[in-house]
């Protein structure tokens, strides 16, 4: 097992296998455990029958990300390295795949500029499809019947069951 993570871990000066990964995770734990109590600190007090302060809530989840970050930086100091679970069939000897990352990072794109424009109904379902296609689907009449159906019951649950305003797009005053 420790050699199929040697790209990630160092062999320290001890003898211990320090997996640097984890360090990475604790610092942005950190980061955004500092940046939740700051910005927990610049809430203002509710009203004054409140129990329950709006910032309590800040200041309680920014206190457990610190202590979470303090936590695994001290495991990791301490050799702890994470094992894979037994179902896991990723193998770690061959390298990324690239360009199915840019290709769903590019179907990612198209939602992004063209959500306003189309909807999300339209482009939930293109999300859908898009998605498959680029993981290895070749079942395009079944994945357009089911984006289609995803993006009309997503939209129709956030826009009228949680009345949650999302873009209707072209489809306005139709759906």
């Amino acid at each position: 097992m420790t050699t199929d993570i040697t790209r990630e871990a160092r062999e320290s000066s001890r003898g211990k296998i320090v997996d640097t990964a984890q360090y990475g995770l604790a610092a942005f734990l950190l980061v955004v455990g500092v940046l939740v109590l700051v910005d927990a600190a610049g809430l203002k007090d509710g009203f004054a029958d409140q129990p329950v302060q709006p910032y309590t809530f800040g200041y309680v989840i920014g206190s457990v990300l610190v202590l979470l970050s303090v936590l695994l930086t001290v495991a990791t100091y301490r050799g702890d390295v994470a094992e894979a679970e037994g179902g896991e069939d990723v193998d770690l000897t061959q390298g990324s795949d690239w360009a199915t990352v840019a290709k769903l990072g590019a179907v990612f794109v198209v939602v992004v500029l063209t959500i306003s424009w189309l909807g999300w109904a339209i482009v939930g379902a293109f999300l859908f499809v898009g998605t498959a296609r680029v993981l290895g689907s070749r079942r395009l009449i079944l994945d357009i019947a089911i984006g289609t159906a995803l993006g009309l019951l997503t939209w129709y649950g956030f826009y009228v069951g949680l009345g949650i305003p999302i873009p209707a797009g072209v489809l306005d005053g139709v759906l």
